[in-house]
């Protein structure tokens, strides 16, 4: 409503101001007639016309009223023909001005003095395409991200589950209790694929800016193991061991779902990128409102 008010302003300040000028050339344009004709060459024009034709002459001086009239109207379309072509540069001028904030937005819009008004409209125009265009960019990276992000999430619980499974698959001497154990990590981690794209359609509706944070109290310690578990089969494929320094117990107010994720995917880098048969340390230390945990590989 606002923008639309401002524009009936810029639109009726353009057509008061093309008014005024048709008037006032016009008064300047008759005043000077006027001064040719009755100060100038008054007498000249009058003994010509009466020399050629009395009978003009005397009809001439009878209509005198109608005559002015006339040469005002006369001017008047002239002046008016010149102000509504300047305008009209005026136009092509701003046309072109927006064609080059389509193709570069980045640079300056410059116009005429007279097209002040207009020139600052059409600059914050332009800064808003840019901040659009960089709004645009920006959450097509995030799009993008977040299907990168979430791909990666999605694979370390597949390849727990897929991990359990061979390792049932192919221990056929397994025992019964180590069968429950993989066959319930394996679940787990399946059930977990199922709660992270859950997730991904949940993100999707809210903005990453805007994403829920669910805090309790959670047991790193416990979630270390829990995690190192869980990715046993990885670990076990590239003939790696882990040694982990830590606290038995080292509690903290967080998400523990989204924790879960920064440390799986911490866990997973440092299988994928070590070298085979070679060992990985994690190292959690507690030092008053401080915890630093420290993932180490060789690769």
């Amino acid at each position: 409503m606002n923008n639309i008010k401002e524009y009936n302003s810029i639109k009726n300040e353009i057509a008061l101001k093309a008014v005024l000028e048709i008037l006032l050339y016009t008064i300047i344009c008759m005043c000077i007639i006027a001064f040719l004709v009755d100060e100038v060459f008054n007498d000249t024009i009058a003994e010509t016309i009466n020399n050629t034709d009395s009978y003009i002459y005397y009809r001439a001086v009878e209509q005198k009223p109608a005559i002015i009239a006339t040469i005002g109207l006369f001017v008047i379309t002239i002046v008016a023909f010149f102000i509504i072509r300047k305008n009209m540069n005026s136009l092509t001028i701003i046309t072109t001005a927006i064609n080059e904030i389509i193709k570069e937005p980045e640079n300056k819009v410059e116009l005429p003095t007279n097209l002040a008004i207009i020139e600052n409209k059409l600059n914050n125009i332009r800064i808003d395409l840019i901040k659009s265009r960089d709004e645009a960019k920006e959450a097509q990276n995030k799009k993008n991200d977040l299907i990168m992000y979430m791909a990666h999430d999605l694979k370390t619980p597949l390849t727990s589950v897929i991990g359990y499974l061979s390792l049932l698959n192919e221990e056929k001497q397994i025992s019964k209790e180590m069968q429950e154990k993989y066959t319930k990590i394996a679940l787990r981690k399946a059930q977990r694929v199922e709660d992270l794209t859950n997730q991904f359609f949940e993100i999707t509706i809210y903005n990453l800016n805007n994403m829920p944070i669910n805090k309790n109290k959670i047991d790193l310690s416990f979630l270390l193991d829990q995690l190192l578990e869980e990715n046993y089969p990885m670990l076990q494929e590239k003939g790696l061991n882990y040694k982990v320094t830590k606290p038995e117990h080292v509690y903290y107010i967080g998400d523990g779902d989204k924790l879960a994720r920064a440390f799986g995917n911490l866990i997973k880098n440092a299988i994928n990128y070590s070298y085979e048969n070679e060992q990985i340390e994690i190292e959690m230390e507690k030092q008053e409102e401080k915890i630093s945990i420290t993932f180490k590989n060789k690769g």
